[in-house]
């Protein structure tokens, strides 16, 4: 095995380890070296679809698939061996090498370990066979001690690979010290040993106020303060879990497109919009109640990991009745995967996997769930695209699918003239009207074709981000903590 490990552990969720696990994947990148991600275990509805070892297709992480990007490496299953779906709150979909486990979905938390450490620790030796270095991504904290005995993610990958491990937490939220201290105090003397450097991440104000506090941290604890990262507004990399950040909705300046996203509890693949965000001229706002649509330009419907669920709150909020005044003023509405499902006539389960529901009716379709899921890549072209969203026809997409439901004109409808357009067959559709669109594509936004179509502009690559966070882990970090072996 030949790669260094640098590990990123963090003192809390939210604290920035995904945002520094990719900044380093680029600047161990730019230093000439074969870097790939790793995250033994994540818990996300944010998922892609990568290339799998038996030449299919398999989901990881959205954050890993980023890293990966960012680590200039092609993204694959090792990268994210276990990722967790959550369906409600005591439950969640396994994701073992890519591919659903009903078997462990079914098992109680605790009693996974056993069955999953293998296929992690084979990952992740792969990995390091193959690379320089491998970054590595923890997940909560790793003094989490109810579940120091069962854990997979944390410092049992820490001592499996030797790492060198960076302990970050958000000084933003105060009690960056305690949080570290704490972090340290609760950790055996073995996994402590492993603790190379504290990161305090999203600072505001002036430095020097943080003394004497760093050398008093490392007098208790041994471990230095390597790093003070800047807090980073409009950074341009997708937010792995939350809603993007209410203080930066998008791109200063004249706003020509107002952009609602429908924030359903169990939201999935919400990274996606991400471009948007990064479009000048482009506000986003994540809209819970009928409020937050007024004045919406478009209405965006996302992914959901529970349509049926996130429907019935919808309707429970009122947006129902608001969407659907939106559409017949002849607002642009848009349905990405289970938000396509949604705008339809009927969900229809007969296999336990989502749930029955009536739909919104903005589309003359029925959805179907089965219990194989569709996993793939998708490339296409759209066809002939009318009215509101006509700037899309004849562009080509890429992007990827994931899902259970199986989508078709209603029958019924279609016999009695209600006819809906399929842009592409089984996955593009439209109304007769023109602006409301459903499509089970996810990763619209992340093609420059669509994003050029719309708004006639270029926008901030994801590369150019990439590289703008590699700049800074150059600016901010002490550089003997980056050092290798």
């Amino acid at each position: 095995m030949t790669a260094q490990c640098i590990m990123v552990l963090g003192t809390t969720s939210g604290a920035g380890k995904s945002w520094l696990t990719t900044a380093l994947c680029r600047w161990y990148a730019n230093q000439g070296l074969r870097v790939a991600p790793f995250k033994a275990q994540n818990m996300s509805n944010n998922a892609r679809v990568v290339a799998n070892a038996e030449g299919g297709f398999g989901e990881i992480g959205s954050a890993q698939y980023f890293q990966a990007l960012a680590a200039r490496a092609e993204p694959d299953v090792r990268m994210n061996p276990l990722l967790l779906k959550p369906e409600a709150d005591t439950r969640s979909q396994v994701v073992l090498m890519g591919h659903v486990d009903a078997a462990l979905s079914a098992m109680p938390w605790r009693g996974r370990s056993l069955k999953v450490w293998p296929h992690i620790a084979e990952a992740l030796d792969a990995l390091r066979a193959a690379n320089d270095v491998v970054v590595i991504e923890g997940a909560g904290s790793p003094a989490e001690i109810n579940l120091h005995d069962s854990d997979v993610v944390n410092m049992r990958v820490a001592l499996h690979s030797n790492a060198h491990c960076l302990l970050v937490t958000d000084i933003d939220r105060g009690g960056a010290f305690a949080h570290l201290y704490g972090t340290w105090a609760l950790l055996p003397d073995n996994e402590r040993a492993l603790l190379k450097g504290f990161v305090l991440n999203k600072f505001r104000g002036d430095a020097s106020l943080l003394a004497p506090a760093p050398r008093m941290l490392l007098e208790k604890t041994g471990v230095p303060v390597v790093a003070t990262i800047p807090m980073q507004w409009n950074h341009g990399l997708p937010e792995e879990d939350g809603v993007f950040d209410d203080r930066s909705h998008g791109s200063a300046g004249a706003v020509h497109t107002r952009v609602a996203v429908i924030a359903y509890p169990r939201i999935s693949n919400l990274d996606e919009f991400q471009p948007l965000k990064n479009v000048h001229g482009v506000r986003l706002q994540w809209a819970r109640s009928p409020a937050d649509v007024e004045g919406a330009d478009w209405i965006i419907l996302p992914g959901s990991k529970a349509t049926a669920a996130d429907l019935a709150w919808l309707r429970a909020q009122g947006l129902d009745a608001a969407i659907a005044a939106h559409a017949a003023r002849g607002g642009m509405v848009l349905g990405v995967c289970g938000g396509l499902q949604m705008l339809g006539e009927a969900l229809i389960d007969t296999e336990g996997v989502d749930g029955n529901a009536a739909g919104l009716g903005l589309l003359p379709l029925v959805t179907s769930f089965e219990a194989r899921k569709t996993v793939r890549l998708t490339e296409t072209q759209l066809g002939e695209v009318r009215g509101a969203w006509s700037r899309l026809a004849g562009v080509p997409l890429r992007g990827y699918e994931i899902h259970h439901g199986q989508t078709a004109q209603h029958p019924a409808m279609a016999a009695a003239g209600d006819k809906v357009h399929e842009v592409v067959p089984g996955l593009v559709w439209q109304n007769a009207k023109g602006n409301v669109l459903g499509l089970y594509l996810h990763g619209m936004f992340e093609d420059a074709n669509v994003l050029k179509a719309l708004f006639g502009a270029n926008v901030l690559t994801l590369d150019a981000v990439f590289e703008r966070m590699a700049q800074g882990i150059g600016q901010w970090f002490d550089p003997a903590a980056l050092a290798l072996d």
